[in-house]
């Protein structure tokens, strides 16, 4: 099996990715959504928190292979990038989603130098903002950044375009195209879901004919 497929499937059977095309979910934005992604919970399964570390470590070889330096997002990056720079042998900081307001009023949390090329690691990507902030926090920090990892992407059109309007390279270890597989491969939704989770990936905001823009 795909490891995309295989992965999107592990994440499915703990629930760290759920899908319900006819009871949305309502997001923290409000959106309402066929789909709610918790992947915090890989984290209390040692055999699928090992394959997507081995996951991770194995596309930033393949992509990034120059990086000195495994940057996490907090909060949800941390974990994963610490267990990534333990396997690459590589230093590992992280990125506050902002500057402290007290003591040396850090953004960045551990040691990162002018001149140094790191991979932000973040665990899920929708809009992109927050794996942004992070590379653009490093980058004001003189840090190159190469691009960013995470577990799943929603592969929203909002997200691609920010992304390609900060330059910045994304890759992830699975993906939605692979959950849907994964999904109707395993009887978690039926064939004719498919239609129904395309519509909501191609226009979330006015999804099931109700714009919900303002909310």
């Amino acid at each position: 099996m795909d490891r995309q497929i295989e992965l999107a499937s592990e994440l499915l059977s703990i629930g760290a990715v759920s899908l319900q095309p006819n009871e949305p979910f309502t997001w923290s934005s409000g959106l309402k959504a066929p789909i709610y992604c918790d992947n915090r919970l890989t984290l209390s399964f040692p055999g699928l928190r090992t394959k997507i570390a081995e996951a991770y470590s194995d596309e930033i070889r393949r992509h990034y292979s120059e990086a000195d330096i495994i940057a996490g997002t907090a909060t949800a990056g941390i974990p994963h990038a610490t267990l990534v720079a333990d396997r690459l042998e590589l230093p590992m900081v992280y990125v506050r989603g902002k500057a402290k307001g007290h003591g040396k009023q850090n953004q960045i949390e551990g040691s990162a130098s002018v001149g140094q090329k790191a991979v932000v690691v973040e665990d899920l990507i929708s809009t992109g903002g927050s794996a942004i902030e992070a590379a653009k926090a490093l980058e004001a920090a003189g840090v190159e950044v190469l691009g960013i990892v995470a577990i799943f992407s929603y592969g929203l059109t909002i997200g691609e375009r920010n992304f390609a309007e900060a330059d910045l390279c994304l890759e992830t270890i699975t993906d939605f195209n692979a959950l849907i597989t994964a999904s109707i491969h395993n009887g978690v939704i039926a064939e004719e879901d498919r239609n129904v989770l395309r519509a909501w990936q191609r226009d979330p905001e006015t999804w099931g004919g109700v714009t919900q823009a303002n909310r």
